[in-house]
């Protein structure tokens, strides 16, 4: 399966230039995804970390 995909891309011109461009889109989301956490305040890490535990609010999925 992956001889006929790599065949396959070595068909198309520009198959590296989509590689590339795949990897940039990943380097720049998790760039920014790091700096919105880095940004975050430490209250709002706080509330986010005990949020699983939280039992203040129980869901019944059976009511409706």
């Amino acid at each position: 399966m992956f001889s006929f995909i790599k065949q396959y891309t070595e068909k198309i011109e520009g198959a590296n230039m989509y590689a590339m461009f795949s990897l940039l889109v990943f380097v720049i989301f998790f760039i920014v995804l790091l700096i919105a956490v880095k940004k975050m305040s430490k209250k709002k890490i706080d509330i986010l970390s005990a949020l699983p535990f939280d039992d203040s609010e129980i869901i019944n999925s059976n009511s409706k």
